[in-house]
């Protein structure tokens, strides 16, 4: 996956699309993505696989 879109323009995208998510939400520490992730996941419903979909998808905006 090309990564076209910097990490704050995919966090207020996602904001937008998904107004329940907070900045907490995004938070992490180096080493500490993948519990970030699973916040996410958690969150919003979805597996990681379709967690990496949307992101994938935000690319092509």
């Amino acid at each position: 996956m090309e990564i076209t879109r910097s990490w704050r323009e995919q966090k207020a995208m996602l904001k937008i699309r998904f107004p329940m998510l907070s900045d907490q939400d995004f938070d992490f520490k180096e080493g500490e993505k993948e519990s970030m992730l699973d916040r996410l996941c958690d969150k919003l419903k979805k597996s990681k696989n379709e967690l990496q979909l949307l992101f994938a998808e935000l690319q092509t905006y």
